[in-house]
């Protein structure tokens, strides 16, 4: 006798245990042990099992197991597979063909042209002789222990997940901003895909997408990274000060005057922090989609481990490291100079 048998007893389900069950489910060792001795099993109060579908199985064969449950999420979602890929392929092919032509640019432009329009953007973001001659150092470095294209690849991909980050991030945060009600709809969604594993981004895209196509790591990027500049372009656009928001009022402003004549540039150092966070989260996730064939110095990690090549994993880590340091300095100049300016 299974424990929960008076469950189903209670109920009056005996009928329907006995008819619909098949008697499949797999027998626990106690009731093996009991059958084989010709005694029945029996649960002391310490051991007894938590009601789990399982459990409940045991008792009644025709209550569904915990794999059918798993099992049906597969098979509904191979279900709609194909009516999703109708709609989401149109709509995804241009990061792909943002990816393609970002990565080809940067392998088949030469180093003594990508260098120094590197070093040309960071002089203009920043200003710096110093970081200036930190980036120069620090790119030289991987090119000349033959890391150069792996990291332009890691950059490419960067600046292309960034870039639409913000371009997609930026208004549903100033939409947010405005509207309490959007506010309370996507607040849950930032929620799930802030804390959602980043493997997890990734299961149900390889089998929406072809492991070949570069926007199935594209949109596991964006989706991990975008979280953080929509909540600060909404954190930032909601401390404007009320009596800014009052005297801009008194000058008879419109409510887009305000918002890109007061209200954005006002919150412009917030969006800017999003902007960082959201570069240093698609760092980190690129290395993670270098599973799912995203190229750069994540595959040299993956090399390292599934070879046990320390010297590689290290190397390629360091320089993980370093674009990581780039990047966070550069975007943290930008933001200096644009709280300087509105000091000044």
């Amino acid at each position: 006798m299974a424990t929960y048998d008076f469950v189903f007893d209670a109920l009056g389900l005996q009928d329907w245990c006995e008819a619909s069950g098949d008697g499949s489910a797999p027998m626990s060792m106690d009731a093996l042990v009991a059958k084989s001795s010709g005694e029945e099993a029996s649960t002391s109060i310490w051991d007894l099992p938590f009601p789990s579908m399982d459990a409940l199985n045991e008792a009644c064969p025709s209550f569904p197991q915990s794999r059918e449950l798993t099992l049906g999420l597969e098979n509904g979602f191979l279900n709609v597979k194909d009516s999703m890929s109708v709609v989401l392929d149109p709509i995804t092919q241009p990061l792909s063909w943002m990816l393609d032509g970002a990565l080809y640019g940067v392998l088949n432009t030469p180093w003594w042209i990508v260098i120094p329009i590197i070093l040309l953007v960071v002089w203009l973001v920043s200003r710096s002789w110093q970081l200036l001659t930190f980036v120069g150092l620090s790119i030289g470095g991987l090119a000349f222990i033959d890391y150069y294209d792996y990291a332009m690849q890691t950059l490419a991909i960067i600046m292309v997940c960034a870039f639409l980050c913000v371009l997609l991030g930026v208004p549903i945060g100033i939409a947010m901003s405005r509207s309490d009600k959007m506010r309370t709809a996507t607040i849950p969604v930032l929620d799930m895909l802030q804390t959602l594993p980043p493997f997890v981004y990734l299961i149900p895209l390889i089998f929406l997408f072809s492991v070949t196509e570069p926007k199935l790591y594209g949109i596991a990027i964006i989706l991990y990274a975008i979280v953080p500049v929509i909540r600060l372009t909404d954190l930032g656009i909601r401390m404007v000060d009320d009596t800014v928001i009052e005297a801009a009022d008194a000058f008879g402003m419109t409510d887009r005057q305000k918002l890109f004549g007061v209200q954005v540039p006002l919150a412009l150092p917030n969006i800017m922090a999003g902007v960082n966070q959201t570069i240093m989260m698609s760092l980190a996730m690129v290395v993670i989609a270098s599973l799912v064939s995203a190229p750069g110095l994540g595959v040299l990690v993956l090399r390292g481990i599934n070879n046990l090549e320390l010297g590689v994993g290290l190397v390629s880590g360091l320089g993980i490291v370093i674009l990581a340091v780039i990047l966070d300095r550069v975007t943290k100049a930008a933001l200096n100079r644009i709280n300087a300016a509105q000091k000044g």
